[in-house]
């Protein structure tokens, strides 16, 4: 079984090495204590979410922090090429969903997307609320899924913005159902940013898909099948680790 693994804010590891103590405490700490009754003698590790990375052994526990002495200390480095999920919105929790399931399948940016026909709106404090939202679901996937890099989470882009960065990034694939060109069959770039863009559920409109194409992305399909919003990235980002991460 792999270890539990804790957040800590970026750059809080960079001059730890074997033999340091390092404390954990605030809401990791409290719940690795609390929660999960950490133990003495256990080993866990501690990430900082931009690679950096200690396993050790834990020499005590108080009620809101534990101290973990580093046995050995790890970086992983940049993925290349990034994976970045244009991710428009959608009611409900379908969102949170995809983006749950996008951080396990190794997506390195989540980008929020205010498309045409998304029924949700990001204004103002709920606009706020919904990203900080969208942040914690990051936060509580990476953990999860043992990683050492958390994704990035963009701030709201309108089409025009996205159609901006679809211009400047390595490459972009647009899902759509009526796409000729399957996704599997094309070939990734070395590096730079790959763009997966999915539409809300009342799908993306023609002036859009146009607006994309113009900037330079390509119209694919998955499969012979119409996924929802919520499965489309992650079903996307699994074939994409498949060609360029799993092996």
């Amino acid at each position: 079984m792999s270890l539990a693994l804790y957040l800590v804010p970026a750059g809080s590891l960079d001059a730890t090495g074997p033999g340091d103590v390092v404390v954990l405490d605030g809401a990791e700490g409290r719940h690795a204590a609390t929660v999960r009754r950490t133990q003495t003698g256990e080993q866990l590790r501690i990430a900082d979410g931009a690679g950096r990375v200690v396993t050790g052994t834990v020499e005590s526990v108080d009620r809101a922090e534990l101290a973990l002495r580093v046995d050995e200390v790890a970086a992983a480095p940049e993925p290349s090429p990034r994976f970045v999920l244009v991710q428009a919105l959608a009611k409900g929790d379908r969102d949170d969903q995809a983006i749950e399931a996008a951080t396990e399948l190794g997506v390195d940016e989540v980008v929020p997307w205010q498309a045409g026909r998304s029924i949700v709106q990001w204004r103002g404090d709920r606009g706020e609320k919904a990203w900080r939202k969208w942040d914690a679901v990051l936060v509580a996937a990476t953990k999860q899924s043992r990683r050492p890099r958390r994704p990035h989470l963009a701030p709201v882009v309108t089409t025009a913005g996205l159609a901006n960065r679809i211009a400047t990034g390595a490459t972009a694939y647009v899902l759509h159902e009526d796409a000729d060109v399957p996704l599997a069959s094309l070939e990734l770039p070395g590096e730079g940013d790959v763009l997966l863009v999915v539409g809300p559920e009342g799908g993306i409109s023609p002036d859009e898909l146009e607006a994309f194409r113009s900037a330079g992305a390509h119209v694919v399909r998955l499969g012979d099948t119409v996924l929802r919003s919520s499965s489309a990235g992650p079903a996307a980002l699994a074939v994409l680790s498949a060609a360029a991460r799993w092996r």
